[in-house]
C-alpha cells in the first residue's frame, strides 16, 4: 500500500495511507528511524450503538486528498451503516516537531446518541519492538510512550475538554493482539502502565443530537526527553493551541508555494494543482540536515529487502535542480553542502546515503572478476556538480561558490578526468542510473561530460585558468568519444552503454530512454541536432509499444516490477516527462506545446486523488506500481512545468511566466 499523503517539517516526518492512517512516524530525521515501520498502525475507530468499527474496516468509504496549497490532509470519511462522518485535517507543524490532527465527527442519524472516538498507537521505537514503555501522565493528562531517547507524548481534546479515557497494553506478543481490542465494549480499563512491545489508546467521548457534529483535537509530541515532550505539550495547550498551530502552519505553506505569481498559462487546474503538491512533497522529504529522500514509503520492505528512504545523490540532486529553479535555493544549498561532507577523499560520492550522513546499504560489489574496482555510479557524482552549476546560475552566490570550490568542485572534476579509459577518453566504467548495469554509459557518460563543462566555468568564474583548461579539454574528449564510440548510425541511436575488458569492447545496445535523455539533458549535442532527433523519435516509438494506458519504459524488457509481456516494460512518470522536456525544448510556436501539455494531463490522469505520483504504472490498468510517492517523479514534472513557462517566455508568448530567479 503506497502513502497517500507525506507530512513534514524537516525533523518530523508522517505518513498516511491510503485509509487516513497513520503508517510512518520519521523522527529526528526525515526518512530515518521509521519508529512504526508501516506494519505497525495508527487506528482510529468510532463506536457507536454497541458497534466499533476502525478505519481499516472495508465499509468505510474514504478519500485521501491533499490541500492544493498547504501540505495538510483533506479526508472524508463515511460508515453509512453506522451513519457517521469524519472530516480529518491533519499536518506537522512547521516550527516543532508536532503532528497536528483535527476531526470533525459528525452524526448523520436522525436521532440522538452517543459516539465514542478511539485513536489508537502502536510504535517500533529505535526500528526494534521491545523494551518499550506507554504509561498515562496525568501530569499533562497525556499518553507518553518512550525508549532511550526517543519520546512520543500523546494528547488530545473534545469540544476544548481532555480525552475522557485510556489505556495502555502490549500487542503483537504473548497472545495480546492489542489494547484496541480493549474498546470493543466501549470502554477502556485505564491501565496506567505497561512495558514491552507497548501500545495504548485513548477515547473521545460526546453525546450528538441529529445531525451535529464535534471536534476532536489530537496531537503527537516527539522530543528526545520526557521533559522536552512535556514542554511541547504546554506549548501547545497554553502558549498556543491546536487550531492555531493548525492555522499558522497552514500559512506558512500557502506562502511558501505561493512566493511567485507563476502565469500557468494553457495549464489546467489540476495541472496547476499537482505542480504545486509536488514542490510541497519534494520538500517535505528534505531533512534538516540537508539530505533529500527518495521516498518515504516504507512499504517496500513488503516487497524488497529494503526501503527507498534514502539520499541517492542523484535522486537527490534532480529534486534539488527543481526546488532551485522553482526559487527555494535554501534547499537545494543545504543538500549541496551535505554532499561536500560526505564526499570520499579520492573525489567521488557513493551509492547511496542516510541523512545523518552514514552510508547507506548497497548491492554494488568491492570486486569483479577477481579484480578491484569502485563501487559508484560515476554519474550521482557527476549530477551533484551539475546542480551546483544550476544553483549558482540561479543565486551568483559566489561566497557561496568559494567555500564548495576546493572541497567539492577541484576534487570531484579531478577525479573525473582521472578515472578515463586512456584509449577512448570516456569514463571508465561504473554502475548504470538504473543501478543494475556496469559500463560506461551513454547516460553516465554525458553526465560526466555536462559537469566537466560546469566545472571549467565555475573555474573561469574564480578565476582557475589552469582548472579551466584541464577540464575543459577532458569534457570535449569525452565529447568526441561519445561520437565515436556510443553513436550508432546505423540503428541511429544511442547505444546503452561500453564495457571495455582489455582490448576488447563490449557493447549493450538495449534501446534505453536514459540515453538519449542524457544526450539531451547535459548538452552533448545541440537540441535540435539531426541524431537526437533521430534518436528520440526511435527510442519513444519502441518503448511505448504496448502500453494502452500511454507512458514511456526505461528501457526494452525491463522486469523490475513488471506486469505483462506485451509492452516494452513498465511507464515511469520520469522518463515519459523527459519527452516533455525534449518537445519543450524544440518548440518554436504555441502549437508545438499541445503534445507537451498531453504529457501533463497524463501524468495528472494517473496521480492519487492526494496528488502523489508512484515510480511506475501498470501498463495495461494505468494503476499505480512500486514506491509512492517517489520525490523524482515529482521533481520531474516540476522541472518540465518550469521549462515549459520558461519556453513560453522565451517566444514571447507569455510575459513573465516565470517570475523565479
Amino acid at each position: 500500500m503506497s502513502r497517500s499523503i507525506i507530512l513534514s517539517n524537516g525533523e518530523l516526518a508522517v505518513a498516511l495511507d491510503s485509509r487516513g492512517l497513520v503508517r510512518d512516524i520519521y523522527y529526528p530525521h526525515v526518512g530515518l528511524e521509521d519508529h512504526v515501520r508501516g506494519h505497525y498502525i495508527h487506528r482510529v475507530g468510532i463506536w457507536v450503538d454497541g458497534v466499533l468499527s476502525w478505519l481499516s474496516d472495508e465499509e468505510w468509504q474514504i478519500t485521501v486528498r491533499c490541500e492544493e496549497e498547504a501540505l495538510a490532509s483533506a479526508i472524508i470519511a463515511t460508515h453509512p451503516r453506522m451513519q457517521v462522518e469524519l472530516l480529518f485535517t491533519d499536518i506537522v507543524y512547521n516550527e516543532k516537531p508536532i503532528f497536528l490532527r483535527k476531526i470533525q465527527i459528525k452524526n448523520l442519524s436522525e436521532r440522538g446518541r452517543e459516539i465514542k472516538l478511539y485513536m489508537g498507537h502502536q510504535f517500533e521505537i529505535y526500528k526494534a519492538h521491545g523494551g518499550d514503555t506507554a504509561y498515562y501522565d496525568p501530569q499533562t493528562n497525556s499518553i507518553i510512550h518512550y525508549k532511550g531517547q526517543r519520546v512520543f507524548l500523546i494528547g488530545g481534546l473534545i469540544n476544548e475538554k481532555p480525552f475522557q479515557d485510556y489505556v495502555t497494553g502490549l500487542a503483537n506478543f504473548a497472545g495480546h493482539e492489542g489494547s484496541h481490542k480493549d474498546a470493543e465494549d466501549g470502554a477502556l480499563t485505564k491501565n496506567p502502565i505497561e512495558h514491552g512491545p507497548a501500545d495504548s489508546v485513548i477515547g473521545f467521548y460526546e453525546q450528538y443530537s441529529p445531525g451535529q457534529t464535534h471536534i476532536a483535537e489530537y496531537w503527537l509530541a516527539a522530543a528526545r526527553t520526557i521533559p522536552d515532550a512535556q514542554e511541547l505539550d504546554a506549548f501547545i495547550r497554553t502558549k498556543k493551541s491546536p487550531s492555531h498551530l493548525m492555522r499558522t502552519s497552514s500559512d506558512f505553506w500557502k506562502a511558501w508555494v505561493n512566493a511567485y505569481d507563476w502565469n500557468f498559462m494553457g495549464m489546467t487546474a489540476e495541472q496547476i494543482g499537482l505542480f504545486k503538491r509536488s514542490l510541497m512533497y519534494i520538500r517535505a522529504h528534505v531533512d534538516v540536515d540537508g539530505g533529500i529522500l527518495a521516498s518515504l514509503d516504507s512499504d517496500m520492505l513488503n516487497y524488497g529487502l529494503d526501503t527507498y528512504s534514502y539520499v541517492w545523490p542523484r535522486d537527490a540532486s534532480y529534486s534539488a535542480l527543481a526546488l532551485d529553479s522553482a526559487g527555494d535555493g535554501n534547499a537545494a544549498r543545504k543538500f549541496l553542502v551535505f554532499c561536500k561532507e560526505v564526499l570520499f577523499k579520492d573525489g567521488y560520492l557513493m551509492h547511496k546515503y542516510l541523512p545523518d550522513h552514514s552510508l547507506g546499504s548497497s548491492w554494488h560489489p568491492w570486486v569483479r572478476n577477481g579484480h578491484s574496482e569502485l563501487p559508484i555510479q560515476e554519474d550521482e557524482t557527476a549530477i551533484v556538480v551539475y546542480t551546483l552549476g544550476a544553483h549558482y546560475a540561479h543565486t551568483h552566490d559566489v561566497e557561496f561558490l568559494e567555500s564548495m570550490y576546493d572541497a567539492f568542485v577541484e576534487k570531484t572534476a579531478d577525479f573525473m578526468v582521472s578515472f578515463r579509459d586512456p584509449e577512448t577518453h570516456l569514463p571508465l566504467s561504473s554502475y548504470d542510473l538504473w543501478e543494475e548495469k556496469r559500463g560506461s554509459s551513454t547516460y553516465t557518460v554525458s553526465c560526466v561530460y555536462g559537469a566537466l563543462e560546469v566545472a571549467a566555468e565555475l573555474s573561469r568564474i574564480l578565476g582557475k585558468e589552469e582548472n579551466e583548461k584541464r577540464y575543459r579539454a577532458a569534457a570535449k574528449a569525452i565529447q568526441e568519444g561519445i561520437m565515436k564510440y556510443l553513436w550508432d548510425e546505423k540503428e541511429g541511436l544511442f547505444v546503452k552503454h561500453l564495457d571495455r575488458v582489455g582490448k576488447e569492447m563490449n557493447y549493450d545496445k538495449t534501446l534505453d530512454a536514459s540515453s538519449v535523455y542524457g544526450i539531451f539533458f547535459f548538452g552533448v549535442l545541440p537540441q535540435d541536432d539531426e541524431k537526437l532527433s533521430r534518436a528520440f523519435s526511435e527510442t519513444v516509438r519502441r518503448l511505448s509499444h504496448g502500453m494502452p494506458t500511454g507512458g514511456i519504459a526505461r528501457y526494452e524488457g525491463d522486469n523490475y516490477y513488471r506486469n505483462d509481456r506485451e509492452s516494452a516494460g513498465n511507464p515511469w512518470i520520469v522518463t515519459t516527462l523527459w519527452y516533455a522536456e525534449y518537445l519543450i525544448a524544440n518548440a518554436k510556436k504555441e502549437k508545438d506545446f499541445e503534445h507537451v501539455r498531453e504529457i501533463f494531463s497524463w501524468v495528472t490522469k494517473h496521480m492519487l486523488p492526494s496528488g502523489v505520483l508512484s515510480e511506475q504504472l501498470n501498463p495495461q490498468t494505468g494503476e499505480q506500481v512500486s514506491v509512492a510517492p517517489l520525490t523524482w517523479s515529482h521533481s520531474a514534472y516540476v522541472t518540465a512545468v518550469i521549462k515549459y513557462l520558461n519556453k513560453l517566455e522565451e517566444l514571447g508568448i507569455c510575459n513573465a511566466c516565470n517570475p523565479a530567479p
